[in-house]
């Protein structure tokens, strides 16, 4: 099993875009998201799980950021099966109600973390 987070403050641009053509996608010596990908699917067995932890990003100029979108694309580039969106509220408890409680690094209006499950897929030869 493998954890990464990725911090919002580490996301590209919102005027960032995937490449077109699955030919142009990169591989696993390139840099970002892609390449992140590629290494980790060779580092885990053939039943590990990659949990993906992350967060939207809300710019002054651009508005909200989601990264899932894009996270999940560059994941099945690289031969991971999706299983499971888990979302992690910021809150706590106080009496019978959940009051939010945003980390301080967050961005305004962001209430939650997503924690993605995803499986490697190997083919046998």
């Amino acid at each position: 099993m493998l954890l990464a987070e990725l911090h919002p403050n580490a996301l590209p641009a919102s005027t960032d875009s995937l490449p077109g053509a699955v030919g142009e996608m990169p591989g696993a010596m390139d840099e970002g998201w892609a390449g992140f990908f590629h290494r980790a699917h060779r580092l885990l067995p053939a039943d590990g799980l990659l949990l993906l932890a992350t967060r939207q990003r809300r710019d002054d100029d651009a508005g909200l950021t989601d990264p899932l979108g894009s996270l999940i694309a560059c994941a099945r580039t690289a031969s991971f099966r999706y299983l499971q969106h888990i979302i992690v509220a910021h809150v706590h408890p106080a009496a019978d109600r959940l009051i939010p409680a945003r980390p301080a690094d967050a961005s305004p209006g962001v209430a939650h973390s997503d924690l993605v499950a995803l499986s490697a897929i190997h083919h046998t030869r």
